[in-house]
């Protein structure tokens, strides 16, 4: 299984490896089947960017790491319903963004590492949800290579997931994180370093952030993971910047957008090369990654010539180079 453009999907040669869903949950396509061309146009109108097949260069590899998709999807109608409630100006239900948050923390708490599905695999209309709650899932693995508590990992999962909840409230952009923070600041349930994430997640280290220009000491560690997060994502998802490069522009913000050891810890933290991605080695041969390593850049890769298997931890030499999934190959 490998993750594609679907600009690329061939109907002759791939089927579906994940299903495809709609706003409210329901498999609008199973996985297993082909795609005619013109369902795939209907797919483009929805705002769905990316989707998983399975094809001859891709047979056998899976993709254990990802997140289970009925767990994800859950995740998503969740948040969804918590951010509707809050532009009707109605109470959420706090104990369901809780029992996400939880579940959330289990699931990387117990994996050795947890593979994103990215938010252009929904609908347009899902994104932003799909959006917090991967922002979520990147801060609670940093949060878990910085040793963080279970409490402590609680109160990040709870102020990632509802980072952009102000968005739901104020059209103005730059007031969102102010609006969010005053949103959640008055729901007693949550905490009031969770209700700060949202205050600070658009901050930076040099204080050139928005809306406080704060920095330093003032900038709550757990609002910078949330910010790099949120940023990583982004460059991935609204940008379409592979992982590998968007984590090279997320290191080039150490000490000035984020604390140097916040900035190193999501960096050993995040896969930027999973399963399936298509890659260059030594610049000239194509290859396909089958397996991620402990070293989270330097994956085993499959030769796509030969089938020869490399374990690049073991092989120093060999340079690796993403080939762009995202805009197509």
């Amino acid at each position: 299984m490998r993750l594609i453009n679907i600009s690329k999907y061939d109907h002759t040669s791939m089927v579906l490896g994940k299903p495809i869903y709609d706003s409210r949950k329901r498999i609008l396509l199973a996985a297993g089947r082909t795609i005619d061309p013109k369902i795939v146009k209907r797919l483009e109108n929805m705002g769905i960017d990316f989707i998983f097949v399975e094809d001859e260069i891709s047979k056998g590899i899976s993709i254990d790491d990802m997140l289970d998709m009925p767990t994800w999807t859950d995740a998503i109608q969740v948040v969804k319903s918590f951010y509707e409630h809050a532009i009707n100006n109605k109470t959420p239900n706090i104990e369901s963004i809780q029992q996400i948050a939880g579940k959330l923390l289990k699931e990387v708490k117990h994996r050795p590492t947890l593979v994103l599905i990215p938010a252009g695999t929904m609908t347009k209309e899902l994104q932003p949800y799909a959006h917090a709650v991967n922002v979520t899932i990147l801060a609670l693995l940093t949060g878990k290579r910085m040793r963080y508590t279970d409490t402590k990992q609680r109160d990040l999962a709870i102020g990632t997931l509802l980072h952009d909840i102000g968005k739901s409230i104020e059209e103005d952009y730059d007031k969102h994180p102010e609006v969010g923070f005053q949103f959640l600041r008055n729901i007693s349930q949550i905490s009031i370093v969770s209700s700060h994430i949202a205050y600070q997640h658009h901050e930076t280290f040099d204080g050139k952030g928005f809306p406080r220009q704060i920095s330093g000491k003032d900038f709550l560690e757990v609002a910078q993971i949330c910010g790099i997060a949120n940023r990583y994502d982004n460059l991935v998802t609204k940008d379409k910047i592979p992982p590998h490069d968007a984590m090279e522009a997320i290191m080039a913000t150490s000490d000035s957008g984020y604390a140097y050891n916040i900035v190193t810890a999501f960096s050993q933290s995040v896969a930027t090369y999973p399963p399936g991605t298509k890659v260059l080695i030594n610049n000239s041969e194509p290859a396909i990654v089958t397996q991620i390593n402990k070293h989270l850049q330097r994956p085993v890769v499959k030769i796509l010539s030969s089938e020869e298997e490399i374990d690049l931890v073991e092989n120093s030499t060999y340079m690796i180079k993403p080939i762009d999934v995202l805009n197509g190959e």
